[in-house]
């Protein structure tokens, strides 16, 4: 499939979307379109994902199956800017795939365009009607489920998941992926994005996900947010109690010590979040934290040895970049159940 990607005045930082689909799709990305950086290459900014043009509107993109919108905007709010790249597509016969909290299906210019050209729109939070509560059996689940988690938003959940995914199938190990952000359900091609779901059946749609893949021998389950996140909190708790994971992996970034997007509040500790994961989570169903991800893109290669050592120390469990170093550690610690 061939997808162009929307990241206007974001990429690559704040386009979180393009990211994950340019590192981890099965797609062919034909173009980024990003009116700041039109002109350049991906791999100018990102290097270890397929290239692709930058352009600076859907009018230089060569003919696609489908536009992605390839920004997570805080809130998941549209920007009007984005209207006639988005209606461009549509013209056009393509499809569109939109993770905002704005559903682009409801906007009238955008129905009738998908209805005249014979297109769809997928809003990918939009929550199946479906669902239900929690029944509080994802503990009697037979596989392993291991839940990557995060001291803040924004701080490479996604990324240590997939990483885990692919390097444990390449091991031969019989894995499942539960997606429960926009992004991984893209990547995945169904799915539940957690956020959007009414907070009563939240961890219900997580535990669905689970039983639905219950047939594997390990789950690695994509986390959202944070347990110390003042606005994001309620779905990383939800994820929590309705995977009732096994194991965690902590993801931090180095240099983080205030919440992104609330600078106002400092982060806690981090051996002091591993531990209220481990609470929390533990009083539903035992878990730990066996594993750390630390996020080192701001550091030298030697610089980033040592605050990986330092990360180490200070959860009391084996720890990597998973985009610098791999995650071999991690898997060696899943599969071994836990630090030795």
């Amino acid at each position: 499939m061939r997808l162009a990607v929307l990241a206007h005045d974001q990429f690559p930082s704040g386009a979180k979307t393009a990211q994950g689909l340019l590192r981890y799709g099965d797609y062919d990305v034909v173009a980024v379109i990003d009116r700041a950086t039109a002109g350049d290459r991906v791999n100018d900014h990102l290097s270890d994902v397929q290239d692709a043009p930058i352009v600076g509107s859907i009018e230089a993109v060569p003919e696609t199956d489908a536009l992605v919108v390839g920004i997570a905007p805080i809130g998941g709010a549209f920007d009007e800017t984005w209207r006639s790249d988005i209606a461009g597509a549509l013209a056009r016969g393509s499809d569109v795939w939109s993770g905002l909290h704005y559903y682009l299906g409801d906007d009238e210019e955008f129905a009738r365009l998908a209805a005249e050209h014979d297109c769809q729109i997928w809003d990918v939070r939009r929550p199946p009607e479906d669902l239900a509560v929690s029944e509080g059996v994802a503990r009697d689940v037979d596989a392993t489920v291991v839940l990557t988690v995060g001291t803040d938003c924004s701080i490479g959940k996604m990324t240590t998941t997939m990483k885990l995914v692919e390097n444990a199938r390449e091991r031969g190990l019989d894995v499942g992926f539960v997606p429960t952000g926009q992004t991984g359900v893209m990547l995945e091609g169904d799915g539940v994005v957690v956020d959007r779901v009414v907070s009563d059946f939240a961890a219900g749609a997580v535990e669905q996900m689970l039983l639905e893949r219950d047939h594997h021998d390990y789950l690695f389950v994509e986390g959202q947010g944070s347990i110390v996140h003042p606005a994001y909190s309620g779905v990383t708790c939800s994820i929590l109690h309705g995977s009732m994971p096994d194991a965690l992996v902590l993801c931090h970034e180095t240099g983080r010590d205030a919440v992104h997007g609330y600078e106002s509040f400092s982060l806690p500790p981090v051996s002091e979040i591993a531990g209220l994961y481990e609470s929390l989570g533990g009083a539903l169903s035992p878990c730990s934290v066996v594993g750390g991800a630390l996020n080192t893109a701001a550091l030298q290669s030697a610089d980033a040895n040592e605050a990986v050592a330092a990360f180490e120390n200070t959860i009391g469990a084996p720890a990597t970049d998973p985009v610098r170093f791999g995650v071999d550690p991690l898997l060696e610690a899943i599969e071994n159940g836990g630090p030795q």
